[in-house]
């Protein structure tokens, strides 16, 4: 349910002209792929809003405080970040590269690692500031050039990889096309067979953002994660005890799952995928 300041649309939408996106419409009937079979069906039970319009430069530090851990740890994070050292006349950049670091890792604690994750974003700091001189030429760079020379960029700086490079894509660029890979994702898309046993996140990525349309990518990869924590969970996946009860049950492989013995391991680690193998 949404909030009641905040509340959701009366459609599902993805992406949208505020975020940079359209609007997508989700029917599963007319899919051309399994993994937009399964984005679609996730389209007629989650609600989605716009992507785009997050300062880039906070959506960066965001998602480095969110590596590792939950959005229930990362929050009170950023929000004691932001308190602490982002105000109406105050580059974030500029600040958190002149901070204390011992204050800046105190200040993120309830996000753990961080004292790694304080390094991290201190480093990210510089480099948007010797490179673009401030958070807001550097938010510019990511909104308006193009998505692949601003992906390249973003895994130039230490500790920053494909996931956090995605997200800001996303969510501050409002590009459509991207479809990041978390834990979730990863784990999801070759547990249901759609993504090969095997494949590293970007194995994932490259499949997925072959197979769904751009303009659903977004939307795909924030219920893909919903949907990873309502059903697909990793050690106790909804059809462990009723295969009826996930939404995705007829069209998945249940690579790794196996109800009859109650056991779940990883899809890489699947006898059946170990089979398919060279």
């Amino acid at each position: 349910m949404g909030d009641e300041a905040d509340p959701e649309p009366a459609v599902n939408i993805s992406g949208g002209a505020d975020g940079g996106g359209t609007a997508a419409t989700f029917d599963p009937a007319t899919a051309d792929t399994r993994a937009e079979l399964v984005v679609d069906r996730l389209g007629e039970r989650y609600w989605q809003k716009t992507y785009g319009g997050q300062d880039a430069f906070e959506c960066l530090v965001r998602t480095i405080l969110s590596q590792n851990t939950s959005d229930v740890a990362s929050q009170p994070a950023h929000d004691a970040l932001i308190e602490r050292y982002d105000g109406p006349e105050t580059d974030l950049a500029a600040a958190l590269a002149d901070a204390e670091r011992s204050r800046l890792a105190e200040t993120i604690q309830p996000a753990g690692l961080y004292n790694q994750k304080s390094e991290v974003i201190q480093v990210a700091a510089d480099w948007v500031l010797e490179r673009w001189g401030s958070a807001a030429a550097f938010d510019a760079f990511v909104r308006e050039s193009d998505p692949a020379e601003v992906r390249q960029t973003l895994l130039e700086v230490s500790g920053v990889g494909p996931k956090t490079a995605d997200c800001v894509l996303l969510f501050a660029g409002g590009r459509n096309g991207v479809f990041p890979v978390d834990t979730h994702v990863h784990r999801i898309y070759r547990r249901l067979g759609i993504a090969p046993a095997d494949a590293d996140h970007e194995g994932v990525r490259e499949v997925l953002e072959r197979d769904v349309p751009a303009e659903k990518c977004g939307f795909g990869h924030t219920a893909s994660i919903q949907f990873g924590r309502e059903f697909c969970m990793a050690r106790k996946p909804a059809c462990l005890e009723d295969p009826e009860a996930c939404p995705m049950a007829d069209v998945c492989d249940q690579v790794g799952v196996y109800p009859e013995t109650g056991e779940v391991v990883d899809p890489a680690d699947a006898p059946e995928a170990a089979d398919e193998g060279p």
